[in-house]
């Protein structure tokens, strides 16, 4: 009888390192600490969108997002060696202090959050102005006060390093590709080749069935991104007529999808999503409470949305067991990065996959953002 039951410990354990690192394989899509659930699949072209529902919802009205700060005042970024009296948009005098490192830099600004809530920062939001638009490096919260914060970024304008100091928010996330790049490669050249390539899935285009060319080609991309002006500008793709591609007319229609899909939810709402393209799911972003999910929807759907276009198409579809097992944590090398009373950064990686978690210490400790990637590399 011992002889039998470590034999069956004995496949147990070799069953669960088949699942590549992941746990709770055949579970119900539900996170146990925020009882998330997955609402019916809104499919368009060749993505689909499957809503995480939560019946809980965490107090984040006690953090600030990027956008509120900027817009408000109540943040500045500028560029590095730039310090002296500033204006906001708003018309309000600032001061900008001195900060060591010396002259402007492609990887470094500097941020000072006068408010009087934490800041949250995610992987991929795009700031305009100063010398050359930039990207946040990774997610992470600043706490309030007066002490300028060195912020790492990367840079997704080539072509221009003019005379300029404040930044403003964008309001554009970039797509999947770019952000995976900035949130887990940490490379610059990394971050730029995924912008002019579109898309960074083809190192596992052999798995997939390609149906039909991707419609926002790489040359259209970069076309878009130089017309009318010296710079390749990341925020001209979504205004331009040069990709040749509806992007509007695309986002428009997965909306309305959503909107009618998720009108009706009683006793849930939605605090994220997960997103396939074809018949791999790719991505997922989901947040502390349905306010947070709404803040940031409009800007991620456009980068999901981009990433769709610049993809081959496929008419395979994933199915919501496929997005139930990619919201399944990871087991795997785990890095850590954390503020003493402001936040934790936590990055899980395991084969092809990645988890990002961001976890705010105080005033209450929560997962604001918890982010899942299927590598492209």
């Amino acid at each position: 009888m011992k002889q039998k039951m470590l034999s069956l410990l004995t496949i147990a354990i070799l069953g669960l390192a088949a699942l590549g690192g992941r746990t709770g394989a055949g579970t119900a899509a539900r996170d146990t600490n925020n009882g998330w659930e997955l609402g019916e699949a809104i499919r368009y072209e060749n993505i689909t969108i499957f809503p995480v529902l939560s019946s809980e919802s965490a107090p984040t009205s006690e953090f600030a997002t990027l956008d509120e700060a900027l817009a408000s005042g109540e943040a500045t970024i500028s560029e590095q060696g730039s310090a002296g009296l500033r204006r906001t948009r708003a018309g309000q005098a600032v001061r900008i202090p001195e900060i060591e490192g010396g002259g402007a830099s492609v990887n470094r600004l500097v941020l000072v959050n006068r408010g009087k809530r934490p800041l949250v920062l995610l992987a991929g939001e795009l700031v305009s102005g100063g010398k050359q638009d930039r990207i946040i490096a990774k997610d992470r919260i600043v706490a309030p006060g007066e002490k300028p914060l060195p912020l790492d970024v990367f840079c997704v304008e080539h072509g221009r390093w003019s005379a300029g100091t404040e930044f403003a928010s964008a309001k554009v996330m970039v797509h999947p590709s770019v952000r995976e790049r900035a949130a887990v490669d940490q490379q610059q050249t990394e971050v730029w080749d995924a912008v002019r390539a579109g898309s960074t899935s083809g190192a596992r285009a052999e798995s997939v069935i390609v149906e039909a060319a991707p419609p926002l080609s790489s040359r259209s991309i970069q076309s878009a991104m130089a017309a009318r002006a010296p710079t390749e500008s990341y925020a001209k793709l979504y205004n331009s007529p040069a990709t040749g591609v509806p992007i509007e007319t695309f986002v428009e229609e997965v909306q309305k999808r959503f909107e009618r899909s998720t009108a009706n939810l009683k006793g849930q709402r939605v605090v994220g999503v997960v997103v396939a393209y074809g018949a791999e799911v790719a991505w997922s972003d989901s947040f502390a409470s349905a306010e947070l999910f709404a803040h940031y929807w409009n800007k991620l759907l456009r980068s999901y949305a981009i990433e769709a276009l610049a993809r081959p198409r496929s008419t395979e579809q994933a199915d919501v067991q496929d997005a139930r097992d990619f919201l399944r944590p990871l087991q795997g090398r785990e890095t850590t990065e954390s503020q003493p009373g402001v936040y934790r950064w936590r990055e899980i990686q395991s084969g092809h996959y990645a988890e990002i978690r961001l976890e705010a210490l105080e005033p209450s400790h929560l997962t604001l953002h918890r982010m899942m990637i299927h590598r492209t590399s």
